[in-house]
């Protein structure tokens, strides 16, 4: 897997207590502990920060991605991140509303660990931020590291007896689970997490802790430990839900994820899910994600809502995010796919890779390689282009069919080996805007 974190994106405010403010302004602030001594923090030198991530499938997705951006704006404000892989935590995971998680076995997670780190490392400089003499570069650890050795005897006395029962019972995931049930490997859950508050803090001088909004309780629940055991201050703030439109989630558990791993999820559709993203939902997105400044952001908020046929907001938010995980060349690529399958680009241009995943992206059939090849007739009919062989001539004969972009005028037109794209696939296109990838296989 390949992901690049942007070098040349634009830099946040250098002022410690200006990231905040950037902050608020972008709408990522839910929860938080007491905002003044949040503040006063952020401003009073590099704070040692947190944020943890559970391997619970081999690619961090969307949500994650928020979390790795808010770490990136707080680095580049001068403050030190500690980029948690949770190889203790992922093998349970986080209690969630829909039931029990399926538990992962311990070498699935030790390859997801390992694959997660990858994800993370681009993102952040483990050198430190250039503007501050590299005083703040980032480490990775794993909570599996103090969590594997631990006894349960000691887990219990020096972590469990921290947590009353009737505040765990009160969190919101556990008490929607009490009817259907819940196992105490779940209900557990939240004293891990704390635990690895408690352990950074102890350890590594780390007093600030951030997380998606799901994660309150358990962010929370830290900074009391870090009260109770060591009589220590902590703060923490968590940022909101990225929602669609209709108020569902984007997310691994409800289908549809953004994955990060190009593996899982081509860089075409990467760049396609941010160009289709609800206009209603472009600005918070813009604001969320991208590290354009608060101008750029309102000048395109402004433009997407006077003249939405543009989608001006769409196409910043897409080749912005799409170059910040995949590279400016995979935005590159995947814009030239988008305009070559309408027939505005040279197919040829393009790489194998990436005509395959837009192709599949867009709908495409595979049709087995026998003696002779196939008529462009029969092939817009398997493909679904036109209902029958007779619609299929009359497209042709009425100069509705294209073949990689080019006119059919004979009805009797068969492919070549010379059409193959990639040695294996042609464009069909019906019309201006209806189109189908064959493979020939």
């Amino acid at each position: 897997m390949s992901l690049h974190a942007s070098a040349d994106a634009p830099r946040d405010s250098r002022a410690g207590a200006s990231v905040l403010d950037d902050l608020e302004w972008r709408g990522l602030i839910a929860d938080s502990t007491d905002r003044d001594a949040l503040r006063a923090a952020l401003a009073g030198g590099s704070v040692r920060f947190y944020i943890g991530f559970d391997p619970t499938a081999p690619s961090l997705h969307m949500g994650n991605l928020l979390q790795i951006v808010t770490a990136m704006r707080l680095q580049r404000a001068g403050h030190t991140p500690y980029m948690l892989v949770g190889g203790a935590t992922g093998m349970i995971g986080d209690p969630r509303d829909s039931g029990e998680r399926t538990l992962n076995s311990l070498d699935t997670v030790k390859d997801w660990v390992e694959r997660v780190r990858r994800q993370i490392e681009p993102f952040v400089s483990f050198a430190g931020d250039p503007g501050f003499t590299g005083t703040n570069g980032a480490t990775m650890v794993n909570n599996y590291d103090w969590t594997a050795g631990l006894s349960t005897i000691d887990f219990l006395r020096d972590i469990g007896k921290h947590f009353p029962v009737n505040r765990m019972l009160a969190r919101d995931t556990v008490r929607s689970r009490l009817e259907s049930g819940i196992s105490y490997t779940e209900f557990s859950y939240v004293l891990l997490q704390s635990m690895d508050f408690l352990q950074l803090f102890r350890d590594h001088g780390v007093t600030l802790q951030h997380g998606g909004a799901d994660q309150w309780g358990n962010i929370s629940a830290g900074v009391e430990l870090i009260r109770r055991a060591d009589g220590g201050h902590a703060h923490a703030f968590t940022t909101p839900l990225i929602t669609k439109a209709d108020g569902t989630k984007y997310g691994k558990s409800e289908g549809g994820a953004l994955w990060l791993d190009p593996a899982m999820m081509s860089p075409y559709a990467f760049h396609q899910f941010w160009l289709n993203v609800e206009d209603v939902k472009v600005g918070e997105m813009l604001r969320f994600f991208t590290f354009l400044s608060h101008e750029e952001i309102e000048a395109l908020e402004a433009e997407t809502a006077e003249k939405p046929f543009l989608r001006s907001g769409q196409k910043a938010l897409a080749d912005h995010m799409t170059t910040l995980v995949h590279g400016s060349a995979e935005t590159d690529q995947a814009k030239a796919a988008a305009a070559a399958l309408f027939g505005g680009g040279d197919l040829t241009s393009l790489s194998v890779a990436t005509l395959a995943a837009a192709l599949s992206e867009a709908g495409s059939v595979r049709v087995a390689r026998g003696g002779a090849l196939p008529s462009v007739v029969d092939l817009l009919v398997e493909s679904g282009l036109s209902a029958s062989r007779g619609e299929a001539r009359r497209t042709i004969g009425e100069g509705g069919a294209y073949l990689n972009n080019e006119r059919v005028t004979d009805p009797e037109a068969s492919v070549s080996e010379s059409d193959l794209l990639g040695g294996s696939w042609l464009v069909l296109r019906r019309g201006k805007k209806r189109f189908a990838g064959v493979e020939i296989a």
